[in-house]
């Protein structure tokens, strides 16, 4: 997939219209935060229309998101990286993604000059698809009728209605909360894979190893941590093997610990994990995190833990 970086300030990507390779492309837009179940949604629709025009498959995201620049103390933690996103992109099969670098600029233009300017004059797009709700241009005053007005053809434009799963909308916004709530599960449901942590393995106090328990900790720079609490996870390990586990996210409060901690015990595996990267599928929580009489109580627990993370890893495999 190729990456365009679009600065409507620069002369960066100026020429993207007149390139025969990317010209006519069909694009969504958005943020794509998550690529979840609705962005998927589409995906497809992206892939249907480009199908019967022959023509290039896109996406238009920005970057920064929005609200890092409209109202930065309100940004929200983001789900993915920016570059974890580029590859879902390509893994969905998109031929090019336009990085629009989100200024004051690109939210003063108005609906017109967004559709005419951005869209038609400086990308060369030939088709759109949004959400059904997708607002856009100066103070979102910008629907699907303005887009249609923009381009060519109110056929250029394609939205598609939002995708419900559990009684919720598809969102960025609620899988965010949910996670930050710690329904882990909920949250998969709607992103259609398991919430992960990631990182790589530092050296802790080795506490858990004293107490028969040995844990990895992750050193994971995730915006977007859970609740804090016990969950099952699966760990993925690079170089393919994977292992039941049970991660604790939170402050360790039997023990004196500074900071949000990141510990997983790995089930029926024996090895060196210091300095490789592990992916921390989050399953499903278990419990909350709290404070032991003593290191007795803590193992008792730990072994509590272990066969109820069996039990839920066995009814999500």
């Amino acid at each position: 997939m190729r990456v365009v970086h679009v600065d409507l300030n620069g002369e960066h990507g100026a020429a993207v219209a007149e390139d025969e390779a990317v010209a006519g492309a069909v694009v969504a837009i958005g943020n794509f935060d998550g690529l979840h179940r609705g962005h998927q949604a589409l995906f497809r629709a992206v892939h249907t229309m480009a199908a019967a025009r022959s023509a290039p498959r896109g996406i238009v995201t920005f970057d920064p998101h929005p609200v890092r620049v409209l109202a930065a103390k309100l940004a929200p933690p983001l789900i993915l990286r920016q570059d974890e996103k580029l590859a879902g992109l390509a893994a969905a099969g998109m031929d090019i993604t336009f990085v629009v670098r989100f200024t004051p600029a690109v939210a003063a233009l108005a609906p017109e000059a967004f559709v005419r300017v951005l869209l038609r004059e400086r990308l060369g797009v030939a088709g759109v698809v949004v959400g059904e709700g997708f607002r856009f241009g100066h103070r979102a005053a910008g629907g699907v009728k303005d887009l249609q007005a923009g381009m060519n053809s109110p056929d250029d434009v394609t939205a598609v209605a939002a995708v419900r799963e559990g009684g919720y909308v598809c969102s960025s916004s609620k899988i965010r909360e949910l996670i930050l709530q710690g329904h882990v599960e909920a949250a998969a449901s709607l992103l259609g894979r398991p919430y992960e942590l990631e990182g790589a393995v530092v050296t802790g106090d080795g506490r858990g190893r004293t107490i028969g328990v040995p844990t990895a900790n992750i050193d994971s720079h995730r915006e977007l941590l859970p609740k804090v609490g016990v969950y099952a996870t699966r760990a993925l390990l690079d170089d393919g093997q994977s292992a039941l586990s049970v991660t604790n996210v939170g402050l360790r409060p039997t023990f004196q610990g500074e900071g949000v901690r990141v510990e997983a015990h790995l089930l029926d595996f024996e090895g060196d994990l210091y300095g490789r990267r592990v992916h921390l599928q989050m399953v499903a929580r278990l419990r909350e995190e709290q404070r032991f009489s003593g290191v007795d109580a803590l193992k008792a627990q730990i072994q509590a833990d272990i066969v109820a993370a069996r039990a839920a890893l066995l009814r999500h495999a």
